[in-house]
């Protein structure tokens, strides 16, 4: 089992990398572990950008977008199991 730091960085590198994390990933990583850190970071890019769109953001569209795109994956997290 790697440290809670090296799960942290494998789920940013999934979130940055998509599909070719596989290359990145570390070995013996707790899967239950990146799972709840996966959702945690997805959560958070949803309610970042949200705070902002309740200010006067300049440029509200691309947090929107980033708002949305996170909230479909920690839905497709939830219906997963994840």
């Amino acid at each position: 089992m790697r440290t809670p730091a090296a799960v942290s960085r494998s789920c940013a590198l999934r979130i940055r990398f998509g599909p070719h994390y596989e290359v990145l990933r570390a070995p013996d990583l707790d899967e239950d572990r990146l799972r709840l850190y996966r959702l945690a970071t997805h959560l958070s890019l949803v309610a970042g950008p949200l705070r902002l769109l309740d200010g006067d953001f300049p440029h509200p569209e691309p947090m929107r977008a980033i708002a949305e795109h996170n909230l479909r994956q920690t839905l497709s997290l939830l219906r997963s199991g994840a």
